[in-house]
């Protein structure tokens, strides 16, 4: 019962915060907050993966969404095992401006030095792993990375 109730109210603060964050992503489940990603990860106990990335000029930010995170084979990965939460930089799409404050602190927070960066935590937000630039192989070479980055 108590699981139940948990649930129920974990769904219902992601749902008023999807619905009130009109800057959330539409495919693959991917989040735009981090605090609800956090709880999502603490929840369903699995890690987070930080995207770092600026989704409309970064070109290799481009190739690793078009590469491996629009591919069936990681998003079906990545429901069963991360909390996926993409941390944008856009010059032609806009964001809120507690949106654009929250991924500047977490660039800063992070140290991200340049796009796309990767970072794995775990649910408190403590860093299990990180890579920077595009990663060549497709979703099998991202997911044999973040099987390594968990053991």
């Amino acid at each position: 019962m108590k699981r139940l109730i948990i649930s129920a109210v974990l769904l219902a603060t992601t749902t008023v915060l999807v619905a009130a964050d009109t800057d959330s992503e539409e495919t693959a489940n991917w989040q735009t907050d981090y605090k609800t990603a956090l709880k999502l990860a603490a929840y369903e106990k699995k890690p987070v993966l930080m995207d770092f990335t600026g989704s409309d000029w970064c070109r290799w930010c481009i190739k690793l969404d078009e590469e491996i995170f629009s591919k069936p084979k990681f998003q079906q990965f990545a429901s069963e095992h991360l909390i996926l939460l993409k941390v944008d930089f856009p010059e032609n799409i806009p964001q809120s401006d507690k949106l654009k404050k929250q991924n500047n602190n977490l660039d800063t927070k992070f140290q991200v030095e340049g796009y796309p960066t990767l970072i794995l935590i775990d649910s408190n937000g403590k860093e299990i792993e990180r890579t920077r630039g595009y990663i060549s192989g497709g979703p099998k070479a991202l997911i044999d990375w973040v099987n390594e980055a968990v053991k």
